[in-house]
């Protein structure tokens, strides 16, 4: 197994640095999913055992100026490493107005990522920082649990609002009640709602657009003021919604009737997937 990387446009290297420090505070672990042309950071806690997960894509093309990989082995392409997402981060924190950073999967007494950065001093002759950041090699028999999950038929698919909005109404909830509901309906109308014994509380949003849904059954069926629902754990909706550092270029909302809510992200390049479960 190879890898190596590396980052000379300053541009790309905020956008990575951007992506990795909202993977750490989606995901405490994750797994970095290496294939010649895609990377992924993965997070897999079954949504079966009430856990989220997350699918999280950017071509490496738009990033870095070189990309060297060898797979497992010529028919599985692929390197899985799992890692504190925190770890990365913080190693490109040090890589603000660096003039060119690299990453390589090196072996020193285990498995690591090493991230060099070149820093421009004021001589300007140029110094290395590097990092080692510890990670685990997943076996191939274990990739069959990081796949892209599959997303089932939303009831109700609609575009977010402002997610810094969002986000203020979220932590104020979070006050109240453990347990949020998202309902929404096919006119546009999204609510976010606590119900306790002694309150109730609801926020409306209106005027949100819905995209043509894909299952052309599902969108003849229902009336488009119906509500579709779903009662999460209010952390786990505030954790995603604190993740996102600048609005995305597209933001949807995918309501699987008191199963699960998958939202959408895209930003600029890279496409975030990001499902929580209802709660039983």
């Amino acid at each position: 197994m190879k890898f190596r990387a590396k980052i000379v446009d300053g541009a790309c290297l905020n956008h990575f640095t951007r992506v990795s420090n909202m993977i750490a505070k989606l995901a405490k672990t994750s797994t970095l999913r290496i294939s010649p042309d895609k990377l992924n950071f993965i997070l897999s806690d079954k949504l079966a055992n009430g856990g989220v997960s997350m699918w999280c894509e950017l071509d490496q093309k738009n990033f870095f100026s070189e990309f060297q990989m060898e797979g497992v082995s010529a028919e599985n392409n692929e390197i899985y490493l799992e890692l504190t997402s925190e770890n990365l981060s913080r190693a490109l924190k040090t890589a603000q107005n660096a003039r060119a950073l690299k990453i390589k999967l090196t072996n020193k007494h285990f498995p690591c990522l090493t991230i060099s950065v070149e820093l421009l001093s004021v001589s300007s002759s140029s110094r290395i920082v590097t990092h080692d950041i510890p990670v685990k090699v997943i076996p191939r028999k274990l990739w069959k649990d990081l796949q892209e999950p599959v997303v089932p038929d939303p009831d109700v698919s609609i575009y977010l609002p402002v997610l810094k909005t969002m986000k203020s109404v979220v932590e104020k909830m979070k006050n109240i009640s453990n347990h949020l509901i998202i309902e929404a309906n096919l006119s546009g109308a999204l609510n976010l709602k606590i119900e306790t014994e002694l309150v109730c509380v609801t926020t409306h949003f209106k005027d949100l657009a819905n995209p043509p849904l894909v299952s052309e059954s599902t969108s003849q069926d229902r009336n488009p003021e119906q509500m579709a629902e779903v009662h999460i754990d209010i952390r786990k909706l505030l954790q995603f919604l604190a993740g996102q550092q600048v609005n995305p270029t597209r933001a949807l909302c995918n309501i699987v009737n008191n199963k699960m809510v998958h939202f959408d992200l895209l930003h600029e390049d890279v496409s975030l997937q990001y499902f929580i479960p209802a709660l039983s």
